[in-house]
C-alpha cells in the first residue's frame, strides 16, 4: 500500500524506498518526498529539510524526531545515508510542509480523522468501510462475504484470547504463527514471502480454499480454548497448535483426494483486475 500511496501522491515523481521485511514496513527518503512538495533541486531539499528537522524537534514531534538513516542509491550510482521515514512519520513531516501539493494529503488526513470519529461512535460503520473498500479493489461479493465472515470468526478468536489473559500484539502474532504453521507448514511470514507478498493481508490473499481452511484452525481454536479454559500462554499455544492440526488434517485428506497441494503461490493481484474492467475472476 505504501509504495502505491507514494506513487499516486507525488504524480509518478522518483521517490527513492526500501522495503523493511524485519518489521514490514516501507522506508521513503525524507529528502526525496521534500524536493517533490517544495519544487527544490536536491541540495536545497536538504537544507530545508535540515531547518524543518530542527523545528520539529523543538516542538517536540517524537515521531520525526526518530527518523534514522539507511543507504540509498544516489544519483552518481553511488549509496550515501540519507533520513528516511515509514508512512506515518511521512504523513507528519508532509503536514508540516505549505505546500499546494501538499494540500490533498492534507485534506485526505482530515476525511480520514474524521472517518474514524464517526466509526467510533457506530462501530457498524468500519464493516461498511471494508466492504466498500474490497469493492474499490476489484473484490467480488462473493469473496468478500466470505472474507467478512472469516474477520468475524478472528474477532472471535482474538476475544477468547483476551479472555485467557492475553493482551500484547507479540503474543498474538506467536499464536497466530503456531495455528498457522500447524495447518500449512509455514509461519504467517514465510507464508507471505511464498506468495510473494510484503504490506499486504495474507488472508486477503488466500484462495477460497485456503481462507475456508485457515477459518476452520480459527473455529477449532477458538472452541477448544473455551473449552479448556487455558491459564498461561504455553497452553494457548498448545490449543492453537491442536486447532491448527484440525484444518491440516482436513487439508490433507483434499490433497489426497485432488492429488495437488491446496497451499498456492496465487494471491489477489493474480485475479482480481481493475474496477473499470467488468470482467473479474474470483480467486479460486
Amino acid at each position: 500500500m505504501e509504495e502505491n500511496f507514494a506513487i499516486q501522491l507525488f504524480e509518478g515523481k522518483k521517490i527513492r524506498f526500501e522495503w523493511d521485511e524485519k518489521q514490514e514496513k516501507y522506508w521513503f527518503s525524507v529528502i526525496d518526498v521534500v524536493a517533490v512538495l517544495t519544487d527544490n533541486d536536491y541540495q536545497t531539499a536538504r537544507k530545508y529539510w535540515k531547518v524543518l528537522k530542527g523545528r520539529l524537534i523543538k516542538e517536540g514531534y517524537e515521531l520525526v524526531t526518530n527518523c534514522y538513516q539507511l543507504k540509498m542509491l544516489a544519483s552518481d550510482g553511488k549509496k550515501y545515508k540519507t533520513d528516511v521515514a515509514d508512512i506515518e512519520q511521512m504523513l507528519r513531516i508532509i503536514q508540516s510542509i505549505p505546500s499546494k501539493k501538499a494540500e490533498p494529503v492534507k485534506q485526505w488526513l482530515a476525511e480520514v480523522g474524521s472517518q474514524r470519529i464517526d466509526q467510533m461512535i457506530d462501530p457498524e460503520l468500519t464493516f461498511q468501510m471494508a466492504v466498500d473498500d474490497y469493492r474499490r479493489q476489484g473484490y467480488s461479493d462473493k469473496w468478500i462475504n466470505e472474507r467478512m465472515r472469516s474477520i468475524e470468526m478472528r474477532k472471535e478468536l482474538t476475544d477468547e484470547w483476551h479472555r485467557s489473559g492475553i493482551h500484547e500484539p507479540k503474543d498474538f502474532a506467536i499464536l497466530t504463527n503456531v495455528l498457522t504453521k500447524a495447518w500449512s507448514g509455514m509461519t504467517t511470514g514465510e507464508y507471505k514471502r511464498y506468495k510473494g507478498l510484503t504490506k499486504q493481508n495474507l488472508r486477503d490473499n488466500m484462495t477460497n480454499i485456503e481462507l475456508a481452511l485457515n477459518t476452520l484452525a480459527e473455529v477449532a481454536t477458538t472452541e477448544y480454548s473455551r473449552q479448556s479454559n487455558p491459564q498461561t500462554m504455553e497452553e494457548s499455544k498448545r490449543i492453537a497448535q491442536e486447532g491448527g492440526d484440525v484444518a491440516r488434517d482436513a487439508r490433507q485428506t483434499m490433497e489426497r483426494r485432488l492429488g495437488r497441494s491446496v497451499i498456492s503461490y496465487e494471491k489477489a493481484s493474480d485475479y482480481i483486475k481493475p474496477i473499470e474492467d467488468k470482467g473479474d475472476k474470483e480467486l479460486p
